[in-house]
């Protein structure tokens, strides 16, 4: 049996583009995470429970299956114990019979992975600490310090390093404020 498993990632939010792969290569059971995190997998559980010697797990994007190198590793070792196939439309991977890669395609294959799952991982915090109210990069100077920096600047009696030295706000940071 064909059995696809999706979930949303960065380039697939709606799964639609999954969804056309399963249909494409004719997955009798779908089974697709409600969410993107990567803790709670109750349907890649699932369908791990259910198959079966001679079924073929089919994904887009090795990145939906895993979140670490390791996670891979051990579910490619299941596969394998369980007598399944793998495939993964967007890395062209086929664990069928007869199917040899180089250690040059696997290493690119890992290689393009570990990206991808950092990538996901790194966005993921980040929308988490938007969610919380946190924002990303330096702090903003207080709005006063740039006021008087301005002020300072467009009087021109004071060079930049006197703005810098009393207000705290270095030259480019004045300019990018003198652009808005």
């Amino acid at each position: 049996m064909h059995i696809g498993y999706a979930r949303a990632i960065e380039e697939d939010l709606d799964c639609q583009k999954q969804h056309a792969l399963f249909k494409e290569t004719g997955c009798e059971a779908v089974y697709v995470e409600s969410h993107n995190s990567p803790k709670q997998r109750t349907e890649l559980n699932k369908m791990l429970e259910t198959l079966e010697r001679g079924d073929r797990l089919v994904v887009w994007k090795l990145h939906v299956l895993a979140d670490s190198t390791r996670q891979l590793v051990e579910l490619m070792e299941l596969l394998e114990e369980k007598k399944a196939s793998f495939q993964s439309a967007q890395e062209q991977i086929d664990t069928a019979e007869g199917n040899f890669y180089s250690f040059q395609e696997i290493l690119k294959f890992l290689a393009d992975f570990q990206s991808d799952a950092i990538s996901a991982n790194t966005k993921a915090g980040l929308s988490e600490a938007k969610r919380k109210g946190m924002h990303a990069g330096r702090p903003r100077k207080p709005d006063a310090n740039v006021k008087k920096a301005i002020e300072m600047y467009k009087s021109k009696t004071y060079s930049l390093a006197e703005i810098k030295e009393q207000t705290g706000i270095s030259k480019s940071t004045l300019y990018r404020y003198l652009e808005n």
